[in-house]
């Protein structure tokens, strides 16, 4: 579904990550882990079109995206929950999901049901402000507004950051709930070991560089892996 081959990218004429490749498949969850300042976050920005190409090319569904605007990668299928600033804090809840829908422009309602058949807990907050709601109703009002276009692969920057941990597994639970869905899942995660526990795949960047990959189960099994990135 997604492939990244040989991408260089950056920002401001500074590159960032270097001659990395992956790829997701359908119904896939591949996750992307390494320590703080290894481009995790520059790859999922150069897929989304938000970084400076220098090298490379992205492909989704075999068309070539490498030089597409955020807008037109939205109307092909792809949605993006970045780690911070997700949400518009002046609107309501609603009013961020309605803004999630422009490029549709039809059947929202029906969108919107189907959204918060996923996440329930928005349901009685419809009309509640953003900016006021707690950090992990906030994270799943930015995926469910990126859901509302019915994403055929979603990118989760970080979606269990600044979480308690009874927060956070909720918020992996309802990864796993829209992946089973159909929809295939790359996320940039710190928490590495509830990442993989629930990943199909897994990439290790270390200093803008692909370090490991493989099946999920054996990078958790690994043992290099587990002492240089999992704490042991």
């Amino acid at each position: 579904m997604l492939r990244m081959e040989d991408a260089t990218a950056g920002y401001a004429g500074m590159d960032i990550v270097h001659g990395v490749s992956l790829e997701v498949g359908e119904r896939e969850i591949v996750t992307i882990i390494g320590p703080n300042g290894a481009g995790k976050s520059t790859v999922m920005k150069t897929v989304f079109g938000l970084t400076d190409l220098r090298g490379g090319r992205v492909f989704f569904e075999d068309a070539d995206i490498s030089s597409l605007r955020p807008d037109r990668i939205v109307r092909l299928g792809i949605g993006y929950v970045p780690q911070e600033r997700n949400v518009f804090p002046a609107l309501t809840v609603r009013e961020n999901l309605e803004m999630g829908a422009f490029t549709i422009g039809c059947c929202i309602d029906d969108r919107l049901e189907e959204v918060l058949s996923i996440f329930p807990e928005l349901k009685d907050k419809l009309g509640r402000k953003a900016g006021t709601m707690s950090g992990g109703e906030q994270k799943m009002l930015a995926i469910s507004r990126a859901l509302v276009t019915k994403p055929k692969l979603l990118l989760l920057d970080e979606p269990s950051s600044t979480l308690s941990p009874r927060l956070s597994d909720q918020v992996f639970s309802k990864i796993r709930e829209i992946n089973h869905s159909g929809t295939a899942i790359m996320m940039v995660e710190q928490n590495a070991r509830k990442a993989l526990a629930i990943s199909d795949r897994g990439y290790i960047l270390e200093m803008g560089r692909k370090r490991f990959e493989g099946p999920a189960r054996s990078l958790l099994d690994d043992a290099d892996v587990r002492k240089l990135y999992l704490g042991g």
